[in-house]
């Protein structure tokens, strides 16, 4: 059984986190530098965006974790670190002042940077909030964490989880940043988890490569694959479970665990789209076969014409038929069936790929929830998947016509 608990990137043991204001942000009431540390070494794994750009943090945590392991992470915000001529010294310098307070490998720390693109980072107040920021590290830091990598968010973003494998309880957290230039093709923004089970670097990365191919690769909220994106995870150990080290019961269950915080994250990002309304959750059913499914549901989810209309509750489910139309998935338009849920109840507006006859009035009272489910079913199999997204409003062009200033 997979329950909710309390803690986030703390709920496991061994771990603790803080965040601090150290001075890359102007605003000085908003955290800009977080930390999560693992009292033992653990195994370890990430996986990074697929945009040719990318941050000089990623290089530098790529090189890290080729052994599969690390004890630390530290991340800024503020600063993307990416399109700078001394950005893979600063990454690696992050790394030392880290380690020095912590009294660990700066080889074992995976450091991130989220924010604006192309600026230069200064080292200076990192070194300066380093000590302050190892001492802000406890067991009830997870808040504060999440807090210090927030860039354009408007919510902190964490979960844990606990579960049983091998007659022992462990736990899984998770914390996340992600609002705006988010697009499937990897992780989508920065996502942080801890575990205490024990598990091998080689399944930990198989879990968690085969588990972003349907989370975090489905989610959209502007069609912007960013340069900084990457999930990482730590796993300790300290649960005392039997080390999973293949395939089998256990590692189903882990799987499964994963997947439960991987998904609630997911819909806190989508829901927290820079300027966004609504959460949107388009389920694909009937298809031939998943990749049909995960095409036709991303091609729905990243439609601006779908998402504006549902920014104005505007049932007009042609929009949900054009994109899947586009999207390159093998389907029999003539079998194609669209409606729209929420907690204000269910409308068919499509059957058979035509249109049928529904209450606008009542539409528009479904689509006024601010989560909006948007079913489609291709009839042509067993195969579904979903993707996440937003409405697409006024205040997502204001956000980025300023984002620098």
């Amino acid at each position: 059984m997979i329950t909710k608990i309390e803690g986030g990137v703390c709920a496991a043991k061994g771990f603790t986190a803080g965040g601090v204001h150290c001075g890359i942000r102007k605003n000085r009431i908003k955290k800009d530098l977080s930390m999560i540390v693992s009292e033992v070494p653990a195994s370890a794994a990430a996986v990074y965006t697929t945009n040719l750009v990318k941050g000089a943090p990623l290089l530098v945590t790529k090189q890290h974790l080729e052994n599969g392991l690390a004890q630390a992470i530290i991340c800024n915000s503020g600063n993307a670190n990416t399109c700078n001529a001394d950005g893979i010294e600063i990454a690696e310098k992050m790394c030392a002042l880290a380690a020095d307070k912590l009294n660990i490998s700066e080889d074992d720390v995976i450091v991130a940077s989220t924010g604006v693109i192309g600026q230069p980072l200064d080292i200076a107040p990192i070194a300066e909030g380093m000590a302050p920021l190892a001492a802000s590290c406890s067991s009830c830091g997870s808040a504060d964490a999440a807090e210090g990598i927030m860039t354009t968010d408007t919510v902190k973003k964490e979960i844990a989880v606990s579960f049983q494998l091998g007659g022992k309880t462990c736990r899984l957290g998770g914390i996340a940043k992600g609002s705006g230039m988010i697009h499937p093709n990897m992780a989508t923004m920065l996502v942080f988890l801890t575990t205490d089970a024990a598990i091998s670097p080689e399944m930990l990365k198989k879990a968690l490569s085969t588990d972003v191919a349907s989370t975090f690769n489905m989610i959209s909220i502007d069609g912007d694959t960013s340069t900084n994106d990457m999930v990482a995870v730590l796993a300790n150990g300290l649960a005392g479970n039997p080390r999973i080290e293949t395939e089998g019961e256990d590692f189903s269950a882990f799987c499964s665990a994963l997947n439960s915080v991987t998904v609630c994250l997911c819909r806190m990002i989508a829901g927290d789209g820079e300027g966004a309304t609504k959460l949107l959750e388009c389920r694909v059913s009937g298809a031939k076969d998943e990749m049909t499914a995960k095409t036709a549901a991303k091609s729905v989810i990243c439609s601006s014409l779908l998402k504006a209309a549902m920014f104005g509750a505007d049932a007009n489910w042609g929009r949900v038929l054009c994109a899947v139309g586009y999207s390159g998935a093998d389907v029999d338009v003539s079998k194609i069936g669209v409606a729209f849920e929420s907690k204000a109840g269910k409308i068919t507006v499509c059957e058979n790929g035509s249109g049928v006859e529904f209450s606008e009035e009542y539409a528009k009272k479904i689509l006024s929830e601010s989560e909006i489910d948007i079913l489609v079913s291709l009839g042509e199999g067993e195969a579904s998947a979903t993707a996440w997204g937003c409405d697409l409003t006024y205040d997502y062009v204001r956000i980025n016509g300023d984002y620098r200033t």
